[in-house]
């Protein structure tokens, strides 16, 4: 496939202990085996685990780029956690903006003690509608809660990546990666979570 634009600028959002840097490093293996330049940075907030933490993927047909995404000039955000989201499209989206995004929302410490309040999630939703070209969403932690594990949700998102076809991941090259990256016995679990992320986009 092509894309609109070359590069193609992808941001993986959440907070640390989400797995959005292992999913963003399944992507960026998946496309490099089928020809494209994939340059991969990292950014971390204050803490790993609870932190905000993006990944950047920069796609070309030919070129490398450097490997942060430009403010502004995000063509496509994975979000896995609702203000997470809100808050990179208010660094780097734009009108033409695609927005994959976990409904689930997480709280920081600060809304825990109770020193701030978490925006009602249906709020924060309708402004990822306001802000984006395209909206998916979908409950990924909560259909991860049901194999057992919330880690799953990572690779539920891919899944339902998978099933919007903006970036081509299918589900041969999908457990290729898992199989090249993963331990063997982690396999069955996660192809089971992306199966789940496909089948619950294709019926929106």
């Amino acid at each position: 496939m092509s894309f609109e634009k070359d590069p193609f600028n992808v941001i993986i959002g959440g907070v640390g202990g989400q797995g959005n840097v292992l999913a963003s490093q399944i992507i960026g293996h998946i496309l490099v085996s089928q020809g494209y330049v994939v340059t991969i940075g990292e950014t971390y907030g204050a803490s790993q685990r609870g932190g905000a933490v993006m990944s950047h993927l920069r796609i070309s047909a030919r070129d490398q780029f450097s490997p942060l995404v430009p403010e502004g000039q995000c063509h496509l955000l994975v979000a896995l956690e609702p203000v997470e989201a809100l808050r990179i499209l208010g660094h780097y989206g734009n009108p033409e903006v695609m927005t994959l995004l976990n409904t689930r929302p997480i709280h920081p410490l600060d809304v825990i003690s109770g020193d701030v309040t978490y925006p009602e999630v249906c709020i924060v939703v309708n402004k990822i509608q306001e802000l984006s070209r395209r909206v998916w969403t979908l409950n990924a932690t909560e259909i991860a809660l049901e194999m057992g594990d919330p880690i799953f949700s990572n690779m539920v998102m891919l899944g339902a990546l998978s099933s919007i076809e903006v970036i081509p991941i299918d589900r041969l090259a999908f457990e290729a990666t898992i199989e090249e990256l993963l331990p063997p016995a982690k396999l069955a679990e996660n192809m089971e979570a992306f199966d789940k992320g496909r089948v619950v986009l294709k019926r929106h």
